[in-house]
């Protein structure tokens, strides 16, 4: 059974060529003509389905060519595939974690918690081990080398980690990690999401764990304050939802930080641009140009903004300003800011727009904002015209028109009363890059387009494509296939990277 619920066999994926929609062929029947020759064009293409059995046969005789029938085919299978909500967590980790549930109970009777926090991980795997060897005599229960180990490293897991949780964070291979109530977990692996073979005890247990981690960086999570934004010791992003707004249990999303930073020519390396685009965006970021990186969730423009990071100048001044810091830049002059969210009353807030105006006493070079979501969009226009050329954001769109358009949206949220036409000029003078990233459906992430703001027209902003991966065709295993092109044209921020003596190699690399 495939991805989509389709059984593999004769008539599946794997077998004759890239299944396609509409595959144009000519009607059949008894009084049909001669298929024409393969240089023809085919007469109308196939408006109905085929007789029984005859798609069968055309699939044999056609030389492998997947016919309408078989997408058709396809799309019944998917919409009637029963799919499974969880796997059992069944063999060597089920018995080992029927054990832990036996052992924890009696190992916190002789252990003390306040001398247990003081240490490390090792140093209490050593002073549990003799008292685990303890209880499980008591309980007499009979272990193995390997399950022992096994039963220390959950028992340390759920003691000082974050229990079932453990086993994902340290795998490297996860990008991302969705757990959606206790019996339930779903990991992003490759670009594809398949379900995690953990589970929790029950809902207090998973809790438990969540609170755990937002108690981390200070922030709190139960039925008064449902939502929570945190972040784990090694940078990874932490959403935290419970009962009553999550129906299915408490729901805990993690997006993994990559231990090893990320620069664009690892980017250009695993095929998210070409080498004419990773030398444009070098020169950006070293050009001091206001950047805009726009994109979808988990398409990588938090990567893209610390890639971009790297060519910042050693000795600028950067201050980064997040609801829950996750960017790491590359700088040795580096101040990251942090929101607060109000306390039980109500009050203490302290937003991204306050972040941002204070920012502004205290002598940064450059301002830049992990994702700006409302009002404060104006506050960071401000910066970008106020001497502070080289500030970066991230925002959420599907192009780059529909992310000038947002910004907009964005300003007027606010209780500004400035008119529309003024916005939009202010956008134009500021920004001088919007960056676009997509996660394509193969699981991949592309730099679509790099446009550049020239300024108005009218009441429009006027924009110029500078390069656009074009989608060309999909392999047979899935890969989306298409190429990087530029749009030949001069950029209009060409001036701005001769300030730099960078305007010979920009200009090669656009054309």
């Amino acid at each position: 059974m495939s991805a989509f619920g389709r059984k593999n066999g004769p008539g599946g994926m794997n077998s004759g060529g890239r299944p396609s929609f509409g595959v144009a062929r000519p009607m059949k029947g008894g009084d049909s003509k001669p298929a024409p020759k393969d240089d023809a064009p085919l007469p109308g293409g196939e408006q109905f389905p085929p007789l029984p059995g005859e798609g069968e046969a055309s699939a044999e005789s056609g030389g492998g060519q997947p016919n309408k029938s078989d997408a058709m085919t396809r799309l019944t299978d998917r919409a009637n595939a029963v799919m499974a909500d969880q796997t059992e967590v069944g063999g060597f980790e089920a018995s080992v974690h029927k054990i832990k549930e036996q052992v924890l109970p009696r190992l916190l009777e002789r252990v003390d918690p306040e001398a247990a926090a003081t240490l490390s991980k090792e140093e209490l795997s050593e002073e549990f081990r003799p008292i685990i060897m303890e209880v499980l005599a008591e309980l007499k229960v009979t272990l193995n080398r390997r399950e022992q180990f096994a039963l220390e490293k959950v028992l340390i897991d759920e003691l000082l980690g974050f229990g079932p949780l453990e086993e994902l964070l340290g795998d490297p291979d996860v990008s991302d990690i969705m757990v959606n109530g206790p019996q339930q977990t779903y990991i992003e692996k490759g670009g594809k999401l398949i379900i995690a073979p953990i589970q929790f005890r029950d809902e207090q247990h998973l809790f438990q764990i969540a609170q755990r981690i937002v108690n981390q960086v200070g922030r709190r999570v139960d039925q008064t304050t449902p939502l929570a934004d945190a972040r784990l010791k090694d940078g990874s992003r932490v959403n935290v939802i419970v009962p009553p707004l999550s129906l299915k249990g408490t729901a805990i999303s993690i997006r993994k930080f990559s231990e090893k930073p990320i620069t664009l020519d690892m980017l250009k390396g695993f095929g998210s641009m070409d080498d004419k685009m990773c030398t444009a965006l070098k020169i950006a970021g070293a050009c001091r140009m206001n950047i805009v990186i726009s994109g979808g969730t988990g398409s990588g423009k938090t990567t893209m903004l610390n890639a971009l990071s790297k060519m910042i100048d050693p000795g600028e001044r950067v201050l980064t300003i997040e609801d829950a810091a996750e960017l790491r830049l590359q700088q040795p002059h580096w101040l990251p800011l942090e929101t607060r969210p109000p306390n039980l009353e109500g009050q203490g807030a302290i937003t991204i727009g306050d972040l941002v105006k204070n920012a502004l006493r205290m002598r940064p070079d450059r301002i830049i904002l992990g994702e700006i979501r409302g009002a404060e969009c104006f506050d960071l226009l401000a910066a970008m015209n106020t001497g502070h050329d080289g500030s970066m954001c991230t925002l959420h769109a599907n192009s780059p028109r529909e992310c000038l358009g947002r910004m907009e949206n964005m300003i007027l949220m606010g209780d500004i009363k400035i008119p529309k036409e003024a916005i939009s000029r202010q956008i134009a003078e500021s920004v001088d890059l919007i960056v676009q990233v997509k996660r394509l459906r193969d699981g991949s992430r592309r730099t679509t387009n790099i446009t550049e703001v020239i300024g108005m027209e009218g009441d429009v902003i006027v924009t110029q494509e500078l390069f656009k991966f074009e989608y060309l065709d999909e392999s047979e295993d899935g890969k989306i296939i298409g190429e990087f092109r530029a749009s030949g044209l001069r950029p209009y921020t060409l001036e701005k990277s001769r300030q730099f003596g960078f305007d010979q190699a920009y200009l090669e690399a656009c054309l």
